[in-house]
C-alpha cells in the first residue's frame, strides 16, 4: 500500500481518536466510581464552548483550556449535587445535562457574538498547532518520514497528552491506594464506609477528575481540530466514547484499543468519500459518515450484555445507621 495513504490514515486515526480517548477516560474515572455520566457528550460541549469564547477573546491558549476544564468540572459537580448528594436517578441527570448543554451553549453564543451560535474564528497563534510543523505533510517515496514522521509525529500536544492519560488513569487505578479506594467504592461502598471513607467525597473526586479530562476533549475539538465553536460540533462523540468504554470493559488499555477502532475506521471513511467502487460506484457520503455510529450500536448490541459493569454503578449510596 502506498505510504502516503497510510501516513494519512495513521495520523488521521490519531487525531480522531484523542478526543474520544480524553472522554473515554473520563467515563471510566466517573463510572468505576459507580456514578453511571451519560453526561459525557454535554460537558465536552459545554468545554468546547468555553474554550473557543475564552480564546477567542483574550487571545490566550492557556485561558482556553482552563476555562474548559472549569466548565466542565463545574458540570460534573452539578451531575454529583443531583445523583451523590441527593440521589437522583444517574442517568436522567446526564441526559438533562446533554439537553442543557446543547441549548444553552446555542443561546449564549447567540447572546454573546451574534455569529448564529458560533463563537468567533480563534487566531492561528493561538490555536493548538503541530509539535514537528516539519513532519506536517507525507512524502511520497520516503516511508520511514511519511509513515513514522507524519504517521506519529505531526501532531499536537493534547494527542500525546490524551494516550498519556491513558496510561496515567491505569496507573493510577491499578497501582495507587486512591485508585484503589475509587474503584472500591464503585465495587462495595458499604465497605469502604465502613472503613472510615467518604463514598460521597471519593465519587467528587473522581467526578472532578472526569471534568478534567471531558474540558481537554472538548478544548480540543475548538483550539486544534477546529477554528471555532459551532452549535452541536461533538456530534455524538460523547456517547461514542461511552460505547468505548463499556466495549472496554470499564479498563483504560482496553477502551484505547475500542477508541482507536473508531478512530480508524472514521478516518477510513473519510478517504472513503468520493471513492468509486467495483460494481457499486460512488459510495454514498451520507453512509461513510454514519460508519462510526453504525459501529457504536452494534459494539454495544452484541457487548454491552457481556460487559460486566462495576456492582455499586448506578446506584445511590444510603449511609447505613
Amino acid at each position: 500500500m502506498d505510504e502516503v495513504l497510510i501516513a494519512s490514515v495513521l495520523a488521521s486515526t490519531l487525531r480522531v481518536s484523542a478526543p474520544l480517548l480524553l472522554c473515554a477516560m473520563a467515563g471510566v474515572l466517573s463510572e468505576r466510581a459507580g456514578v453511571v455520566d451519560l453526561g459525557l457528550e454535554g460537558k465536552m460541549l459545554f468545554a468546547a464552548f468555553a474554550a473557543a469564547a475564552t480564546a477567542s477573546v483574550t487571545h490566550s491558549t492557556g485561558l482556553g483550556l482552563l476555562a474548559a476544564m472549569a466548565v466542565a468540572c463545574c458540570a460534573s459537580l452539578v451531575h454529583g449535587y443531583a445523583c451523590v448528594t441527593n440521589r437522583g436517578d444517574q442517568v436522567v441527570s446526564g441526559v438533562a445535562l446533554n439537553m442543557i448543554a446543547a441549548g444553552l451553549t446555542v443561546v449564549l453564543g447567540i447572546a454573546w457574538f451574534q455569529q448564529g451560535g458560533q463563537t468567533p474564528p480563534i487566531a492561528p497563534e493561538v490555536r493548538l498547532t503541530a509539535m514537528a510543523p516539519a513532519f506536517a505533510e507525507p512524502q511520497a517515496g520516503q516511508w520511514f518520514a511519511s509513515v513514522f514522521g507524519h504517521g506519529l509525529l505531526s501532531h499536537n500536544v493534547l494527542v500525546y497528552v490524551a494516550f498519556l492519560m491513558v496510561a496515567a488513569v491505569w496507573f493510577f487505578l491499578e497501582r495507587t491506594r486512591p485508585g484503589l479506594r475509587l474503584r472500591a467504592v464503585g465495587e462495595n461502598p458499604a465497605m469502604v464506609e465502613a472503613a472510615g471513607m467518604s463514598v460521597q467525597g471519593l465519587r467528587y473526586q473522581a467526578l472532578l477528575m472526569n471534568g478534567v479530562l471531558c474540558g481537554l476533549a472538548g478544548s480540543y475539538l475548538t483550539l486544534a481540530q477546529n477554528a471555532s465553536f459551532s452549535p452541536n460540533m461533538t456530534a455524538g462523540r460523547g456517547f461514542i466514547a461511552l460505547a468505548a468504554m463499556i466495549f472496554g470493559k470499564w479498563k483504560p488499555l482496553p477502551t484505547m484499543a475500542a477508541c482507536l477502532l473508531f478512530g480508524f475506521l472514521d478516518a477510513v471513511a473519510i478517504r472513503l468519500q468520493g471513492v468509486q467502487l467495483p460494481g457499486v460506484g460512488e459510495v454514498p457520503v451520507q453512509l461513510i459518515q454514519a460508519l462510526p455510529y453504525i459501529l457504536t450500536v452494534v459494539l454495544l448490541a452484541g457487548f454491552i450484555g457481556s460487559a460486566i459493569a462495576p456492582k455499586a454503578l448506578g446506584r445511590p449510596y444510603v449511609k447505613e445507621r
